[in-house]
């Protein structure tokens, strides 16, 4: 009864020795953010469409009544499922929605869903849908975590007093509820206590809001608990591969499975949430540790990964049939981890990474109009839409995907104490805070990433000495930098470039990104070849190549191993971006005959046309002895 224990000396603070151990861990010091979210976004062009898209055609089109329902008293007869998952996606999505683009219309949905929600709570505090004998079994404490992010992020966006009440009763039903039980957590559910355990973001985000002890106390116990033999041990594991923790078991989706991809991200989540809030540098270390680990050995070309929703050490099978390829949760969720440590650290490589899952998986997840989203997508393959779960009329993919969109805008540029910091690119006006706490704006103007120019304008209130900070992508290897028509130097790809000076307003930074096609080779006895250009992935259609997708072709490259992409207008109705590629076709002739030119469209638009097509990302390269 060790969480028993844990709250009992919360009330008596100072009574024991365990309760002395605890009060000198949280005497380390919280650690702010690197990086300050911009207040007022507005995005044109490209991304600009696509947001629009999903906030009408999924967002408000969501039938958010329909999500409540399973949490009237009448319908708590769960036992199993995860109807109780839905509200909280879907309402956390259109939270992120609002603080993009204000309005009353999504204003009074969000108002009224929060109202019925929390008319749904009993006296104990619960909120759910598990029959009484049910509870904390299956997917009980996961739906409760969804409802508790919904009720915090409605706090945090309007200051209502209602929804954190209910949040600290909804909280304190589960702290009663596992003590009532055996106050072990990450016995309850599948996946060693992910899913369950998983709650320690909305625990961690409650004390920041209350700073109510128990709440923290709570938090530590269920990391505690991680590291038991019961337990999912991510702390210990973190430098293990997450595909290889523990052995495969019997049941794929049960309680001995380690390797659960979405619900270990979530759990990485709340563990830096967890060390904003102590500061202990072991919580900050295993995060990043095993995101380094995630993106090394399981992360693909697009941006994702995960078999049948489990990590598998996918990204050295990444050009062969995977089942059920990148689930749409886990691209959301490693997008969000990834961003979790952008805004902490403020280090290019997760903007490197997260721009790639969002132009690439996330996108090509999302149907034309933003209101169907795939469950899996392939690499090579078909887009198809996910089946309803849990009779609800969307699956967990569709309330999840928008979370994910909605969730960079907010980060394309932001304020940090030197500061400004250029993360993204995309046209667009910023409005930002100086480190003076004078109002800036900065509007970029771009066609990016179809092209690769960038222009960047600045309004200041009046002059000041700061610094911007500029990401350079890794994959840029030759890119120009000026301000005011002025050069300049040090510029390196992978990096940030800092410019310092005092800025005034009317001054214009302009960035050109090197926009070379780059062939991705990988594999040993059998290779394959990838295109990319910029953060873009190039797939084959065979909207434009009828029924030759399984010919192999080989990338003509130049000197320098660039291959060059011509813009292919003619496609423009169907795709976002369309190249043609020179080609050495398969040959079995004792003359092969020269080069073709071959039609590439970008990965998001790949499948996703007017009409239902295959597509591939990989081509398979001929083996070729004689050439070796």
């Amino acid at each position: 009864m060790v969480l028993k224990k844990i709250l009992l000396c919360a009330v008596f603070a100072g009574a024991c020795l365990f309760c002395t151990r605890l009060s000198a861990q949280n005497k380390n010091s919280p650690v702010d953010n690197v990086l300050t979210p911009s207040p007022a976004v507005a995005l044109n062009g490209y991304l600009g469409n696509k947001l629009s898209a999903s906030l009408n055609n999924r967002i408000m089109a969501q039938d958010a009544d329909r999500l409540i329902e399973p949490f009237k008293l009448k319908n708590r007869t769960e036992t199993h499922l995860w109807q109780n998952e839905f509200w909280g996606k879907w309402f956390t999505s259109a939270v992120l929605a609002y603080k993009y683009q204000p309005s009353p219309e999504l204003k009074k949905v969000l108002d009224h869903s929060v109202s019925s929600l929390l008319a749904t709570q009993t006296p104990d505090g619960y909120i759910g849908n598990y029959a009484a004998a049910h509870r904390l079994e299956e997917w009980d404490i996961w739906g409760r975590k969804y409802c508790m992010l919904g009720l915090l992020s409605y706090y945090d966006l309007t200051g209502d007093k209602k929804s954190l009440s209910g949040a600290i009763r909804l909280a304190d039903n589960l702290i009663s509820d596992l003590n009532k039980k055996d106050g072990i957590i990450v016995t309850k559910g599948n996946f060693r206590g992910m899913a369950a355990s998983s709650v320690l973001e909305p625990i961690c985000l409650l004390y920041k809001a209350t700073h109510n002890q128990k709440y923290l106390d709570f938090a530590k116990e269920i990391v505690r608990q991680w590291e038991t033999p019961d337990g999912p041990q991510l702390i210990s594991k973190a430098n293990v591969n997450v595909g290889a923790r523990f052995p495969k078991p019997k049941n794929w989706y049960s309680p001995e499975q380690g390797q659960k991809a979405y619900e270990m991200m979530s759990c990485y989540e709340g563990l830096t949430e967890l060390y904003r809030l102590t500061g202990n540098e072991t919580y900050k270390k295993a995060v990043m540790d095993a995101w380094e680990n995630i993106r090394d050995t399981e992360i693909n070309i697009v941006g994702s990964g995960a078999s049948i929703e489990m990590w598998f050490g996918g990204n050295v099978v990444q050009d062969r049939p995977v089942t059920h390829y990148q689930e749409t949760c886990v691209t959301v969720t490693w997008l969000k981890l990834t961003g979790q440590l952008l805004r902490l650290t403020g280090d290019s490589k997760y903007a490197d990474e997260a721009e790639r899952t969002y132009y690439n998986a996330l996108l090509s997840s999302m149907s034309a109009d933003g209101a169907v989203w795939a469950k899996y997508t392939p690499l090579n393959g078909q887009r198809l839409p996910g089946s309803e779960q849990c009779g609800m009329g969307l699956n967990c993919c569709e309330a999840n995907g928008p979370r994910g969109l909605f969730n960079i805008p907010a980060y394309m540029v932001t304020s940090r104490k030197e500061g400004l910091q250029v993360n993204y690119f995309s046209d667009g006006v910023f409005k930002l805070k100086s480190p003076q706490g004078d109002s800036v704006v900065l509007t970029q103007h771009t066609a990016y990433p179809k092209s690769g120019t960038v222009e960047m304008d600045i309004t200041l209130q009046q002059q000041q000495n700061m610094e911007i900070f500029v990401r350079i992508p890794a994959w840029s290897k030759n890119t120009k930098l000026s301000v005011n028509g002025e050069i300049v130097n040090d510029v390196q790809a992978g990096r940030y470039t800092s410019i310092k000076r005092t800025w005034k307003t009317g001054d214009k930074i302009i960035v050109d990104f090197d926009m070379r096609g780059r062939v991705i080779e990988m594999g040993t006895t059998t290779r394959s070849a990838a295109i990319m250009r910029g953060p873009i992935v190039l797939a084959r259609d065979s909207r434009f190549e009828d029924a030759g997708l399984e010919a192999a072709l080989k990338p003509v490259t130049d000197e320098n191993g660039y291959i060059e992409l011509v813009e292919d207008l003619t496609k423009a109705d169907d795709v976002y971006m369309a190249f043609k590629a020179s080609f050495i076709p398969e040959s079995y002739t004792e003359s092969p005959g020269g080069p073709i030119s071959i039609t590439l469209c970008d990965y998001a638009s790949a499948g996703n046309g007017k009409q239902p097509s295959f597509y591939k990302v990989w081509g398979a390269q001929l083996v070729n002895k004689a050439g070796e």
